[in-house]
């Protein structure tokens, strides 16, 4: 699916869903910026847009179609032999976190940034293209004056996303730590190591995306205006705090599965130690028992006295409460 906007200077919206064949004419307008979004499109549209129409470096082309694991922005600038006009390409990566399932879900985003043109590039509907389009044909900020405005905003956007997805995870963290120190099971466990590797997956996912817009911070690319570095690096700044929060869950993690770990050695403790009182205290009655259950009733005169049943009975059970008193003023229970 193709979406086509062209905006003016001014930040207005001049023309939305522009045919193919007019495409190449609005691009040429000096006074319009055309912003293109590619959601999910055919093979043809692909062609049309990445090729026919701005002839993008076949390195970004392949860069964009395919999945790339890492952000990453390049400048490609044209050589005599090349028909593109210079622009940036960028690959970024939305975030999602499903608390249902536990896993953070990615979702890439490619742009193609040129001096009056934006051209995005996505596998599956996202929420910060959406926003950005109805900011940007609003038209109350005027955000589409130029492609580094809408560019910023999409950034913007993507970074503000991870502001839920970090909510989910700040509130099942604090659900297992309360679970580790109530009721800790192999369950918990599970949790707490799952929680912790997807944890690992968000630092794994901005790390790199910290690069990329650091150069943007540091106003590495003439594309991208000097007045509004500033803005690029308040993203940079934002993209920081939330990286800041995911090393914070990481040793939020790291003292969970350590409290886990000693709440789970403590219950051991507490079972062998009833398991060992509960055999001292019923020593007296296993020895007696033992004693005379032996079949020596001719040389066993104490068994010929008179109550001696009774007696028995009476020594056991002084002995066992004597043994229990004894643990009990020691405080072993």
């Amino acid at each position: 699916m193709i979406r086509s906007l062209a905006f003016t200077t001014q930040g207005r919206l001049h023309t939305r869903d522009i045919e193919m064949f007019l495409m190449p004419t609005l691009l040429s307008d000096t006074n319009l910026f055309l912003w293109i979004d590619l959601e999910k499109p055919t093979p043809e549209e692909t062609k049309f847009i990445l090729e026919d129409l701005f002839h993008f470096h076949p390195l970004s082309i392949e860069d964009c179609v395919g999945i790339s694991p890492s952000p990453k922005v390049e400048e490609y600038l044209p050589k005599e032999e090349d028909k593109f006009a210079p622009y940036l390409f960028m690959v970024i990566h939305a975030v999602d976190y499903s608390r249902k399932d536990g896993v953070f879900g990615t979702s890439e985003l490619n742009f193609f940034l040129g001096k009056n043109f934006l051209v995005t590039y996505h596998a599956s509907p996202l929420r910060s293209v959406a926003i950005t389009e109805e900011r940007a044909c609003k038209g109350t900020i005027h955000i589409a004056r130029a492609p580094d405005r809408v560019a910023h905003n999409l950034l913007d956007a993507i970074v503000d996303n991870y502001k839920p997805a970090l909510e989910e995870l700040s509130m099942e963290i604090a659900e297992l730590e309360q679970e580790a120190l109530q009721n800790p099971t192999h369950k918990t466990l599970n949790q707490i190591l799952q929680v912790k590797k997807e944890v690992l997956h968000l630092r794994q996912i901005i790390g790199p995306q910290r690069e990329v817009l650091a150069r943007f911070a540091r106003g590495e690319f003439k594309l991208i205006r000097a007045h509004l570095v500033p803005y690029y690096r308040n993203v940079y700044d934002a993209l920081y705090h939330i990286s800041e929060l995911a090393q914070n869950y990481t040793d939020s993690l790291t003292g969970i599965l350590q409290v886990y770990l000693n709440m789970s050695s403590n219950q051991t403790g507490e079972v062998v130690k009833l398991l060992t009182l509960i055999t001292v205290i019923t020593t007296p009655l296993m020895m007696i028992g033992t004693w005379y259950g032996m079949n020596f009733g001719d040389q066993m005169r104490e068994m010929k006295w008179p109550h001696a049943y009774q007696l028995a009975i009476v020594v056991t059970l002084v002995s066992t409460v004597a043994t229990y008193w004894y643990f009990k003023k020691k405080k072993w229970f």
